[in-house]
């Protein structure tokens, strides 16, 4: 029995118990809360129930709790239900109802944890979406982790995802790209809020050689060139190293084509027909301050060009147009403004704002030694992904980057990452699968199986502990995937190897040499092997690796 299987139940004998003393039912919250006390001898699991309703139906909390406590007490699962404090109910499970929960795990394996109260949202997820102007810094990294973790959570609960990469080749940050490709090629010292790094030379180097005569071309077709050709050289790299990542899209969407393709014209032409847009000084203004924003925004300049949000305001437009409810914006530090103005365009536009939500991801620093790591050879002023995967490799680089939540800036110590010992997560967790996995070998040596177990036989506190652990992560991905918060399912992951070292440790799960298969040996095999299945649903989850051996 899960968490949510008790909460249910409590609430079933909640019902019954109100109904039949002729008090208000409907007072019972939709959700009721099941947590672990911090003291497990008080029991597996607790509920605040009581205090929660006893006011509104005109009952001492601790007389109501008495009634539900007493409605638990005869239900077969439950084997004790004692009362504490001002009504709390301490809830211990019977043997039987516990083992439940790893036969569960078994039958449903790589689907434990997976739900589907997500099956509404059509969800357009949007991460990365960085410069075409150099190699995927450390906050594109994060996204990188992050967001492919989000995406894996919110379809395990049920959710259509599509992965979007916004690929900005429009404005004046390419046109620097172009002119410090070009003085490259020259020889020339890189342009006053150019881009440097040896991968400019190398990019310039290489457009050099397709095109020979590209030198004496006219100033204007020369930067056209080094800009095409330049844009499409580092769009390669971009995508290849966050494939080596772990990291694949659906979509790569190229903001030039808004413009090229009229949908920028239309959008500010839809604004200005329904009233969103107004002209002041010459230029076109949409109302953010209606939804909190401290000015309006202009979208057409006075000199007629379109100012940056108009491209932001047709591609909230394409997004909705593609059949998206929920369209998911994960964005840089630098960018609380835009959440804001990306509601505030959906709203002009006849879509639902709360159809918009933005992400704001907090900047990373690398650390050696307790001093800040700064330089990249390759990048010139800035540690990039392939610096970090270099460094550290891919799985400690996404599991360090996605197990803190993306509200707080992150400090990554190379050394820890780097080691072998439990002091470093990753580590901790994966040795935790495999271990598991090599119990999994050692008992088809001895020909112990966990067919047909006694779970009932499960009643050791350790056994106990990893079985509770094991039953709360539904409830963890269904919280990552309504918050937005995959770091949920790595910090349970190592909630996880944590408890089953603790086990492993205390209970011996396979029979010592000479000695006799007995029932209790399969019985634990069978907690083993669902301890296995969860570990590995989890590190899948946050794209991350399941060795079977170390």
């Amino acid at each position: 029995m899960t968490p949510a299987d008790l909460a249910t139940l409590i609430k079933q004998n909640a019902v019954e118990v109100l109904t039949s003393r002729d008090l208000d039912a409907s007072v019972i919250p939709e959700e009721v809360v099941v947590e672990r006390p911090r003291n497990p001898e008080h029991g597996d699991y607790a509920t605040n129930l009581a205090l929660q309703v006893a006011r509104g139906i005109g009952v001492n909390p601790r007389e109501l709790a008495s009634w539900l406590a007493g409605a638990l007490s005869s239900d077969p699962a439950i084997d004790t239900a004692d009362i504490a404090g001002p009504g709390f109910i301490n809830i211990r499970l019977a043997a039987a109802a516990q083992g439940e929960i790893v036969a569960r795990i078994l039958e449903q394996g790589a689907d434990f944890g997976h739900s589907d109260h997500l099956s509404h949202l059509d969800v357009n997820l949007e991460f990365v979406s960085a410069n075409p102007t150099g190699p995927i810094h450390l906050g594109g990294t994060r996204w990188a982790a992050v967001g492919d973790s989000l995406g894996r959570v919110l379809e395990a609960s049920g959710a259509k995802v599509t992965r979007e990469y916004y690929f900005n080749d429009h404005g004046r940050q390419i046109d620097r790209f172009a002119l410090s490709l070009v003085a490259a090629a020259k020889g020339e010292p890189t342009p006053e809020d150019g881009y440097g790094g040896e991968y400019i030379n190398d990019i310039a180097q290489r457009i050099l050689a397709d095109h020979p005569d590209v030198l004496s071309l006219e100033p204007a077709q020369l930067q056209e060139t080094f800009r095409a050709a330049g844009v499409e050289m580092m769009f390669e790299h971009i995508k290849s190293s966050l494939h080596e990542f772990g990291t694949d899209f659906d979509v790569f969407f190229h903001e030039n084509s808004l413009f090229e393709s009229g949908a920028v014209d239309r959008a500010v032409r839809t604004l200005k027909d329904n009233g969103s847009l107004y002209e002041s000084e010459g230029a076109w203004w949409l109302r953010t301050t209606e939804f909190g924003d401290d000015k309006d925004r202009v979208v057409i300049k006075s000199n007629g060009d379109a100012a940056y949000i108009a491209g932001d305001i047709a591609y909230v437009a394409d997004k909705f147009s593609r059949g998206h409810n929920l369209n998911i914006y994960m964005l840089g530090a630098d960018h609380h403004g835009y959440i804001v103005r990306l509601k505030t365009a959906a709203a002009a536009l006849g879509y639902d704002p709360a159809g918009v939500e933005v992400l704001i991801g907090q900047m990373v620093n690398l650390l050696r030694d307790g001093v800040a790591v700064r330089m990249s050879k390759r990048a010139g002023t800035v540690v990039t992904l392939d610096d970090l995967v270099e460094a550290i490799g891919i799985d400690a680089a996404r599991y360090s980057l996605i197990r803190s939540s993306v509200d707080s800036s992150l400090d990554i110590d190379l050394g820890l990452w780097e080691s072998q010992s439990s002091d470093n997560p990753v580590y901790y967790v994966q040795y935790g699968h495999a271990r598991l996995c090599s119990i999994a070998r050692r008992a088809a040596e001895l020909g112990v199986t966990h067919d047909d177990a006694d779970l009932s036989l499960l009643t050791h506190q350790r056994e106990g502990e990893l079985i509770r652990t094991l039953g709360e992560f539904p409830a963890v991905v269904r919280a990552a995937a309504d918050l937005r918060e995959p770091h949920r399912v790595a910090r349970y992951a190592e909630e996880l190897a944590g408890t089953f070292h603790r086990f492993y440790d205390t209970c011996q799960i396979l029979p010592k040499a000479g000695e006799e298969v007995a029932p209790i040996h399969g019985a634990r095999l069978a907690l083993a092997a669902a301890t296995r299945q969860t570990l590995a649903n989890a590190l899948g989850l946050v794209g991350v690796t399941a060795p079977e051996r170390m």
